[in-house]
């Protein structure tokens, strides 16, 4: 394994594997809950060696921050990448092709930190994995663990989609609906946490979130032939998911296998903006009131919206917001042309994808990598048809 510390994105300062287990202690002092994260860590490799294995054998489990001995038995990942011409060319491209990451077990991008983070707690022996979640990141969880034996304990918004809850239930974990926002539940799991312990998965909050979402953007590059993309579209909440895709094309650069980083454009719901809000202007600001029907994109204080907004400048990308009609719509238009059936929050990558052609943002000859992030199983209730 070619892993070798951790580094904190906001003062450099490095940590060994088991010296932090969350965020920099330094830039974290005074971090509270309700605020976007500060002192995030980022996994650090042995770039040159990873380099030339690469040239003998290329594979995702170079890039790999935990032992593959410590997975949870539900195997993760290696979901379909596909041309789709017929989208193409409703929407104005010649070149786009899907992501569909609502084929993982639990039906979201989600499983793949939660699969890197039981791995976590399994070489830790710890017995108890918490999270803070609208619901996807909680199924997630509860399947790993289930398939792990380990306990689960999830906090969740009463708000969230009745499926989403069904399904956290029936793998087992414990349930704790909170009466109010993402935010709230986030709060509520890091106070449970300190009290009875056990490992938080908290979205951005474990450095292995971000590990464990970076396996997708190295699977768009070997399945796309080892080509970079033109651009990869990105439905954004908390801002992991992105940072998670720019960290695996910025790795892929570090170890010398990629000489250019895709462009990228995160798609916000419009009620929840903060992180486009602060890469227009520079400063950051909660969104004022998050309500969407993209509820796994619905958040208030995005996590880690420091990162997101490098991700966007560090790969001359950009962010822009869709409503909730034009979601619905895309939502329609996706399965109608693909067969893919996406939720809410999945669908609104095609929204803005849609919008970003339609304003010039990306040309028609751009190849483009469309990340649909969750089924559309997980909310049927949003469903318009």
């Amino acid at each position: 394994m070619f892993f070798k510390h951790y580094r904190c994105t906001q003062c450099g300062k490095e940590y060994k594997r088991d010296e932090v287990r969350y965020l920099c202690p330094d830039c974290s002092k005074d971090y509270r809950a309700g605020m976007p994260l500060t002192g995030v860590l980022e996994a650090i490799f042995d770039y040159e060696s990873i380099g030339r294995k690469w040239k003998e054998n290329p594979g995702i489990e170079l890039f790999a921050a935990v032992e593959p001995e410590f997975y949870p038995e539900l195997s993760v990942g290696n979901t379909p990448l596909f041309r789709s011409n017929r989208l193409a060319e409703a929407i104005g491209l010649t070149d786009l092709s899907i992501k569909n990451d609502g084929l993982n077990p639990s039906g979201s991008l989600k499983d793949r930190a939660s699969h890197l983070v039981v791995a976590e707690a399994l070489r830790l022996k710890e017995k108890k994995v918490v999270t803070a979640s609208t619901g996807n990141a909680a199924c997630a969880l509860s399947a790993l663990c289930a398939s792990a034996g380990l306990e689960a304990v999830i906090f969740a918004p009463q708000s969230a989609p009745p499926a989403k809850l069904v399904q956290i239930k029936v793998h087992g974990a414990t349930l704790v609906t909170v009466d109010g926002t993402y935010d709230d539940a986030f709060a509520a799991s890091l106070e449970y946490t300190t009290r009875e312990g056990g490992l938080n998965r908290n979205t951005g909050y474990h450095p292995l979130t971000i590990e464990g979402k970076k396996s997708v953007g190295l699977e768009i590059y070997l399945q796309n032939g080892q080509n970079v993309p033109d651009w990869i579209v990105v439905p954004v909440g908390d801002g992991v998911i992105l940072a998670g895709v720019h960290k695996a094309f910025v790795d892929l650069q570090r170890a010398g296998i990629i000489s250019r980083l895709p462009r990228l454009l995160s798609v916000q719901a419009e009620s929840s903006d903060a992180i486009t809000k602060y890469f227009i202007t520079g400063r950051y600001s909660d969104a004022v009131k998050p309500s969407t029907i993209a509820d796994s994109i619905s958040v208030r204080t995005p996590s880690n919206a420091h990162w997101a907004v490098r991700a966007l400048k560090e790969t001359n990308g950009t962010s822009i917001t869709v409503t909730d009609d034009e979601i619905s719509q895309a939502q329609n238009l996706l399965a109608k042309t693909t067969g893919v059936f996406a939720e809410p929050a999945a669908s609104a990558g095609l929204a803005g994808l849609i919008k970003a052609v339609g304003q010039h943002t990306i040309s028609r000859t751009d190849k483009v990598v469309l990340l649909v992030t969750g089924h559309g199983l997980k909310d049927i209730g949003a469903v318009k048809v």
